[in-house]
């Protein structure tokens, strides 16, 4: 493709043709000729065009249709009309059929490349566009999702199912098992995405912040309101409306989010008139919704909207063969990131990872690998990256007898003063006992040690 643009100027007439060409080629363009629609498909077929300057009636056809034509097989190319009579029926029809702008033959030869030069603007944004579109395509397709599990490829293979529709779809699962991700690779390939699609959690604002937050305001509706402001359900227009912790959405908004799903309009804060929305909507919590529609903190029938198709996203401990292979991908990220040779990880540091609860499923994992990534100072992750909680759990636990009711009250005080940094006063409070008793408990059990950070640490439920 020229740098400055292909151009292919479509006429029968030879002289105007030529002299088309003559001046298109002067400022640096390189341009290809057609004397009628076949000719010019030939040429649309082999070469990347940027701009076709073309005649509306054609030997074979007209522009017109040869415009719509170009336009429904979604290409870039813009087109510029050339009308023997401009008039305001032949400019509607052109503009109509997807037309870049049309100039009269032989009398505006002048604004002729000024308009080319814009109609290349625009194909090349459009090109960029798309390229970008395809590219977050592809980083959010469903081959994307790390995972060779058994239970990750039969869930994998239930959500392909539903993905060309316009079918809601409940998320279910524990915080941190990939929702979202999930639910971004629906949309990338649904055919909603070239459309926005845009996340909202519902649980991180309050009730009125969240009612102006997914469908907008009008100025003066409330104390701040200084302007319109478009909702989150606005601007997914077209595209796909993702709202993750279904479950803390107060009653009202849910009654508002029941209308955009069953007739597709909602009002805006402060306005009387109603708004069109055009949204598939995608729905998460790791909530049980089922419950919470008997104990009446959430409506039944918003419920069996949202529910039309449920998936569940299996937990991490559900998928350990998985461990490794998102290991790795996030030692690669991190590395990458951090500008690290960290290449490997040791056999000891893998059956750590595979040994763990991870209760914050693979959002727990990340962290942990980011962790390891920074502290390493070698090639292979070891062990000793890993937070300093898990060794001496570890450690206890090898030592106690699964019947020793002393251990386990061992352990217990260990995790308790973890949590407290070591302050045995606010121990003894949590314990439910005498400071006097975590004291001697302590010495009993060998406790004077150092304490880890509780951050590092999970207390029992």
């Amino acid at each position: 493709m020229s740098a400055a643009g292909n151009i292919l100027v479509v006429d029968d007439e030879d002289k105007l043709r030529g002299l088309l060409k003559r001046i298109i080629t002067l400022e640096g363009y390189i341009v290809h000729e057609a004397s009628d629609c076949k000719g010019a498909w030939k040429v649309l077929n082999k070469e990347d065009i940027d701009v076709v300057v073309c005649d509306i009636r054609l030997p074979d056809g007209n522009g017109l249709d040869l415009t719509r034509s170009i336009k429904s097989r979604a290409s870039d190319a813009e087109i510029i009309l050339l009308t023997a009579h401009a008039n305001i029926p032949d400019v509607v029809k052109a503009m109509r059929s997807g037309a870049f702008d049309y100039i009269s033959k032989g009398d505006d030869n002048d604004k002729l490349l000024p308009l080319i030069a814009h109609a290349i603007e625009k194909a090349r944004l459009q090109k960029r566009v798309r390229l970008l579109q395809e590219q977050v395509k592809h980083a959010f397709s469903f081959d994307n999702i790390i995972g060779d599990s058994t239970a990750i490829r039969e869930t994998i293979a239930m959500v392909r199912k539903v993905t060309g529709s316009d079918t809601t779809v409940l998320l279910l699962g524990e915080t941190g098992t990939g929702k979202e991700l999930f639910a971004k690779a629906i949309h990338a390939g649904s055919e909603r995405a070239s459309f926005p699609f845009v996340a909202l959690n519902c649980s991180a604002f309050s009730k009125d912040l969240l009612e102006s937050e997914l469908f907008g305001h009008k100025a003066g509706a409330f104390t701040g309101a200084m302007k319109d402001k478009k909702g989150l359900i606005e601007e997914a227009d077209g595209g796909t409306l993702f709202l993750d912790e279904i479950g803390e959405m107060q009653l009202d908004l849910q009654a508002k989010l029941l209308r955009v799903l069953e007739v597709g309009q909602f009002f805006k804060v402060g306005s009387t008139t109603p708004t069109l929305a055009n949204v598939r909507v995608l729905s998460a919590t790791n909530r049980n919704l089922i419950q919470q529609v008997k104990e009446g903190a959430f409506r039944e029938d918003l419920y069996y909207r949202l529910n039309v198709f449920t998936v569940e996203i299996p937990p991490l401990r559900d998928r350990r063969k998985d461990i490794p292979l998102l290991a790795k991908y996030f030692m690669k990220l991190f590395s990458d990131k951090l500008n690290k040779r960290v290449t490997g990880m040791s056999r000891e540091f893998l059956h750590a990872l595979e040994r763990q609860p991870w209760k914050g499923n693979i959002r727990e994992l990340k962290n942990v690998i980011e962790r390891a990534v920074i502290l390493s100072d070698g090639e292979e992750l070891g062990v000793e990256t890993l937070p300093a909680a898990w060794s001496m759990e570890s450690s206890i636990v090898q030592a106690l007898s699964a019947f020793d009711l002393a251990s386990v009250e061992k352990l217990h005080i260990q995790r308790v003063l973890n949590y407290t940094h070591g302050n045995k006063v606010e121990a003894a409070k949590l314990l439910n006992i005498g400071l006097t008793t975590v004291y001697r408990k302590m010495e009993e059990y060998g406790l004077n040690g150092p304490y880890l950070n509780a951050s590092n640490i999970d207390m029992p439920n």
